[in-house]
């Protein structure tokens, strides 16, 4: 009889395992000091998402280094050779590759034990961007702190630390979530805090997008509805003022709202015209890869902040849907895989790995909304695709992350632990 419970125990589990997705092949997992864990055993990580994020990559490198080939041929590139943009790509997802890898082997509670100075490294880091002969100034923005073999930018670290600390700080505040004023208050004062050091910059676009997994935490971890509604006002209401003070952010606006207009057409509208007719190029089945025009110095930053634009002449509709419909069916994968968590009674892994959801689905859009004249024109690029080592960097260790908690689900629902 106990034979036939235990049998009976184990199909249910497989069943189960089965109705979430991903295969069953068993692989002994290390913990973070490297010993073998002998009595915890774990299914596969998520194949299909890997896949998906690997392809993403590698067409992400391909582009990159169709959208950069011709910058040699600027005076202001004139001493990079053509492949100077691929390589440093690739040495950027070497990197990000064996982190990620390393990462993929700390147990998540180290991470709920670390969240709050990882968030705290991230504040450090906003301010020494700041300070004068460290942080590297590009266009007028300081963003970047040099490192030899790349370029870091705190507001990407910032994005993990927000998601990390709002999980934790959700969990630690569970009993008092029905208070508005106790519940929301110290994160407000967080993201406060971080918006007036991405705003010094200046980078309104990071900190809209920090902005958006603080509240989708807060909001999923059960803070009253009409006091999350009233936080959103506010915050949206902030961001108004900041474009109505700021005249060259209203500008913006008016030039989105009107990009062909001659008074902006060659100004704060010049990205945004090209970018559309990039895509009016493309049309269905594209140019052919390398047949870009706009990337030939018509259409500035080709390579970060409108890839998807040489995407979309290059390979046409096709393309773009392709990667569109990659963006969805992967921020929906790691949602589920949060909801796979909160429903093992794993809150901050749960929390946490939606927040990660939401920065890679909101960026993504946001991305996508500016190069297709959706939205008003951003400085930030396309998740896993566009040029930028610390960027790849981090999207690949918050990846690794969530591959760990879905690791872990699956270790809890074969019997296991995490």
């Amino acid at each position: 009889m106990s034979g036939f419970m235990s049998a009976l125990r184990e199909r249910l589990a497989a069943w189960r395992l089965r109705l979430v997705g991903g295969g069953e092949a068993a692989l002994p997992i290390r913990d973070w000091t490297g010993t073998r864990a002998a009595s915890q055993r774990v299914s596969g990580i998520d194949q299909a998402m890997v896949w998906v994020v690997l392809s993403l990559l590698a067409l992400g490198l391909v582009m990159v280094y169709s959208a950069s080939v011709a910058l040699p041929d600027n005076p202001k590139f004139a001493r990079y050779a053509p492949t100077h943009f691929l390589s440093r790509h690739a040495l950027a997802l070497a990197i990000a590759f064996v982190t990620s890898l390393a990462v993929l082997q700390v147990p998540i509670r180290l991470w709920e034990r670390w969240a709050p100075w990882v968030f705290v490294v991230s504040l450090v880091l906003l301010v020494i961007v700041l300070v004068p002969f460290i942080g590297k100034g590009v266009n007028g923005a300081r963003r970047w702190i040099p490192l030899g073999v790349m370029n870091f930018q705190p507001s990407e670290l910032a994005k993990l630390g927000i998601a990390l600390y709002a999980a934790s700080y959700m969990v630690r505040k569970m009993d008092t979530r029905e208070n508005f004023f106790q519940a929301v208050t110290p994160m407000a004062i967080a993201l406060g805090f971080v918006g007036i050091l991405l705003l010094a910059e200046p980078d309104m676009g990071a900190f809209m997008v920090i902005a958006a997994i603080a509240l989708g935490i807060l909001f999923l971890g059960g803070v009253n509805g009409r006091m999350f509604a009233l936080a959103a006002l506010v915050l949206g209401a902030a961001f108004v003022l900041m474009i109505v003070m700021s005249p060259w952010r209203a500008e913006r606006i008016f030039a989105y709202l009107d990009p062909w207009n001659p008074q902006y057409a060659q100004g704060r509208a010049y990205q945004l015209t090209h970018s559309l007719i990039a895509f009016g190029r493309g049309e269905i089945f594209g140019q052919g890869l390398g047949g870009s025009i706009e990337k030939l110095h018509y259409l500035p930053e080709a390579h970060t902040d409108f890839l998807l634009a040489v995407i979309g002449e290059e390979l046409g509709f096709v393309g773009v849907f392709a990667v569109i419909a990659a963006f969805f069916w992967l921020t929906r994968r790691i949602f589920l895989i949060g909801r796979q968590a909160v429903a093992l009674d794993r809150v901050f892994a749960g929390l946490m790995t939606q927040g990660i959801g939401l920065w890679m689905g909101v960026q993504a859009f946001i991305n996508m909304g500016v190069n297709l004249g959706v939205l008003p024109t951003k400085g930030l690029t396309l998740p896993l695709m566009s040029y930028g080592g610390s960027a790849i960097l981090i999207n690949l260790v918050a990846l690794a992350i969530v591959l760990r908690v879905d690791m872990e689900n699956r270790a809890l629902m074969r019997g296991g632990r995490a």
